[in-house]
């Protein structure tokens, strides 16, 4: 930590990017690192290729970050925040490393320890946790914007407080946030208050997608573009609907299919398919998501991926069939026991 904080206090203009589809963390880590070292005099560039799901429009500065760009020659410092892999950050990955210093900010498991400096913690229970002990040591002051971002990021990691990651740091982390002037009621409200009828209508939609396999232990939920076009929602109205899947008796592992948005056969010209921003066109984004019975990060790593034990996803240009096809293969080999009757 104390080689990030000194090239961070040295940085004058940086860079702050995080993951493509981002929730909570990925938002409220991005906000606070960029609330932190403006107040310490630096430049700061926030970057998310993808929109930014209205729930967290609450957060202090999401209005400033950008979703797209080119390098720009003053950017001396690249902070990428909870992302597995550098292509987590989309598009811009293949121009990132013209950035003197990259600095690799995150608590998955299947990090690949990318960039000059790194800070994973596979113990923390967001990635926002770690950026909270880094403004600690550079001696910021926790202002009420930042506590903020600290605990919705926290907040929505842990599934408020319900997921297998959070520990002790979640709640004390919190607790001293609420100090800051934090009302848990409001960013509750705001985060899961209320959803919009085009939202409860692709809910139905997507239920009614559900198809269980394998003696009931694995669930399969897929959303097209249709259906987002037909309800008038947006691609971040999805969040948290595999959860629905998830929490079906018996069932062990489930997994969301979600169409990408654009026309289909486009930017065949990228190799490697299956690390690709998933609103790239023609992509299919997977989520997967375990009881805690089955490693979810090794399912994804098998496609390119990355995540937790219970929490990961990939990107695929491959069929919806074919991925469901490969995802059962998968599980027979890894867990028999699991698809025997």
């Amino acid at each position: 930590m104390e080689t990030i904080i000194h090239q961070l206090k040295l940085s004058h203009n940086v860079f702050i990017g995080s993951h493509i589809n981002p929730d909570g963390d990925a938002v409220g880590s991005l906000t606070a690192m960029a609330l932190s070292l403006v107040s310490l005099g630096k430049k700061i560039t926030m970057y998310n290729q993808s929109p930014i799901p209205a729930v967290y429009s609450f957060l202090p500065w999401v209005d400033r970050i950008i979703n797209q760009t080119d390098i720009k020659k003053e950017w001396d410092t690249a902070v990428i925040l909870d992302c597995g892999n550098i292509e987590r950050i989309g598009r811009f990955a293949s121009q990132i490393h013209a950035i003197p210093t990259i600095i690799n900010i995150d608590h998955h498991v299947t990090n690949t320890g990318f960039g000059n400096l790194q800070y994973i913690d596979t113990s923390a229970c967001s990635t926002a946790e770690i950026v909270y002990r880094i403004i600690k040591k550079m001696g910021v002051s926790i202002t009420k914007d930042i506590a903020a971002s600290i605990y919705t990021g926290i907040l929505t990691d842990t599934g408020s407080f319900r997921f297998a990651n959070t520990n002790r740091a979640a709640f004390s982390i919190c607790d001293k946030m609420v100090a800051k002037g934090v009302n848990p009621y409001d960013v509750a409200k705001y985060v899961y208050g209320t959803y919009s009828l085009g939202r409860m209508k692709l809910l139905n939609l997507a239920l009614d997608s559900i198809e269980i396999v394998k003696n009931g232990k694995l669930s399969f939920m897929t959303l097209t573009r249709s259906m987002l076009e037909e309800t008038g929602t947006q691609p971040e109205d999805i969040d948290g609907m595999i959860n629905y899947a998830k929490r079906i008796e018996d069932v062990r592992l489930a997994v969301l299919i979600q169409e990408s948005q654009g026309q289909e056969n486009q930017g065949q010209e990228n190799q490697d398919r299956s690390l690709i921003a998933s609103d790239e066109p023609g992509l299919l984004h997977v989520s997967l998501r375990s009881d805690g019975s089955i490693d979810v990060s090794d399912l994804a790593s098998f496609f390119g991926g990355g995540g937790h034990q219970q929490a990961a996803g990939f990107c695929s240009d491959m069929a919806v069939d074919e991925i469901k096809r490969h995802i059962i293969k998968w599980l027979e080999q890894s867990n028999p026991e699991l698809c025997r009757c």
